[in-house]
């Protein structure tokens, strides 16, 4: 480690993303986006906005798209703070939120950048142990000393919370924030922005990278009471005020006002999601019940690690996390029908192999 470094730097232990990998013939189903293009009035709002006056910065408060996504969840433009990528607006939630010397809680099993941030801004956490079934137990996020968070549908298990149980971790943090991170809601049940007007510690974090096939436009935004978003917005200008970009302003409005297309295209996901999971339970996986445009599956017999890095060599990626009580597990994303049919005949093959050669045992 450097001597120059300053101590943040010293406690960070990076995020590592799902591998990036270019080449032809990949199926790439590891970093759960969307395999289908955004709406075609996304390109033509970018190329209008391309001859306008790119040498101009961007609106610091993103108005007219605060407007449409305010508009989208029947709220207000003061329940909306824009960011660039919800990964960002977590960690300004955060910074926002959460005081080093109170611990926060969220799940042992969940997005692994939750302890990434809260090492980053030295605030201690507690993990909260998932049910046998990987369920999150409500009860234990009650009274939380310095707040709670969690996806939901949480990740990587892909299991959705009813918001009934939202309502009451927010109920018993009423002197918390309870941030509820919503990145495959669409591929889910109910958003818990119902519950905004109700819990005024609630805060709703969103992406548009899933479902609405935004992923390289990085937009992420966050829905709660006014106050929680004005406390965004203070961190945010301390950092960055020009935080979305002129062009991905104009693409993520025009995504939003394109419902039509939006809902065809989950539907397209959740359908191939159910024929998928029908599949791997033929092919000896066992399948969590999920409810995110990805499934969380293991293998009876054969090792999650084995499996992830053989089909890596046939040209498919899935995600593999070799963390405890996961570590038998394979997380793969939904893509097209035709990426997912490529995807079983490459593992069929290599569950053949593995017989053949007499691997059985997980490892």
């Amino acid at each position: 480690m450097s001597k120059l470094w300053s101590k943040m730097a010293l406690r960070a232990d990076p995020y590592i993303p799902g591998e990036q990998i270019d080449g032809k013939g990949i199926i790439k189903l590891n970093t759960n986006e969307n395999p289908y293009p955004p709406s075609p009035h996304v390109a033509e709002a970018i190329t209008q906005e391309l001859d306008r006056k790119l040498n101009l910065y961007p609106s610091p408060t993103a108005d007219s798209l605060r407007e449409t996504i305010a508009v989208h969840h029947q709220l207000r433009p003061e329940n909306v703070f824009i960011g660039n990528g919800s990964d960002e607006v977590l960690a300004f939630a955060f910074m926002a939120f959460f005081d080093p010397g109170k611990a926060i809680r969220f799940p042992a099993i969940t997005y692994s950048f939750y302890p990434v941030y809260a090492r980053l801004f030295d605030i201690p956490y507690e993990t909260v142990p998932l049910a046998r079934d990987f369920s999150i137990t409500t009860c234990s996020f009650f009274q939380s000393d310095g707040g709670v968070i969690f996806p939901n549908p949480n990740a990587p298990t892909g299991i959705y919370l009813e918001l009934e149980h939202i309502a009451d971790i927010a109920k018993n943090n009423a002197g918390t924030v309870v941030i509820i991170d919503e990145a495959y809601i669409d591929f889910a049940g109910e958003s818990a922005v119902s519950l905004i007007n109700t819990y005024d510690n609630l805060l709703i974090v969103q992406t548009m990278s899933k479902s609405r096939s935004l992923a390289g436009l990085r937009i992420g935004y966050a829905l709660g009471n006014a106050k929680l978003i004005e406390a965004l917005t203070r961190i945010k200008n301390s950092f960055n005020s020009y935080t979305l970009d002129r062009l991905a302003i104009v693409g993520a409005e025009a995504a939003i006002r394109d419902q039509q297309y939006f809902a065809q295209q989950v539907e397209r996901i959740v359908q191939t999601r159910e024929w998928v999971t029908k599949r791997l339970k033929q092919n000896g996986f066992t399948v969590l019940p999920s409810q995110a445009n990805f499934i969380f599956a293991n293998h009876y017999k054969l090792s999650a690690k084995l499996l992830y890095e053989k089909l890596k060599r046939n040209g498919v990626l899935v995600r593999y996390f070799d963390k405890p009580e996961i570590d038998n597990y394979l997380r793969i994303t939904i893509g097209t029908d035709t990426a997912m049919t490529v995807f079983f005949e490459k593992l069929g093959a290599v569950i053949a192999e593995l017989v053949k050669d007499g691997v059985h045992a997980r490892v």
